[in-house]
């Protein structure tokens, strides 16, 4: 963020400055993998049998969910990929209609706030 200036084009191409965070890559497999594991206990709940019987359902479940939610995750890298390349062709094919602006801060853009009582 050392530049006044923001370059729409160098916001859609820059992508080596960007470090992905650990709960990114992580999340989805695990929230998909917790859905398993509760849609198994569910499913024992709605037999009426014991929420925890049958483990290797709840295993294979969880297994199930993590593995579903990889595939979410690649899914959606690959669209975000997809409408990165989209914008940044547009960008480069009308240039004159993404001029590069400069950076405000918000202390030119907000107005001085005074309560009124």
């Amino acid at each position: 963020m050392g530049s006044d200036v923001i370059d729409p084009l160098e916001l859609l191409t820059d992508k080596v400055g960007r470090k992905p965070r650990f709960l990114s890559s992580v999340y989805n497999p695990v929230a998909c993998a917790s859905a398993g594991f509760g849609l198994a206990a569910f499913l024992n709940w709605g037999f009426r049998r014991p929420a925890f019987s049958g483990i290797q359902k709840h295993i294979a479940f969880a297994i199930a969910g993590g593995v579903f939610g990889v595939y979410i995750d690649k899914k959606r890298d690959e669209y975000l990929a997809t409408r990165d390349a989209i914008l940044r062709h547009y960008v480069q094919l009308h240039p004159d209609d993404f001029p590069p602006i400069q950076r405000k801060k918000y202390a030119d853009v907000l107005e001085r706030w005074v309560p009124i009582r």
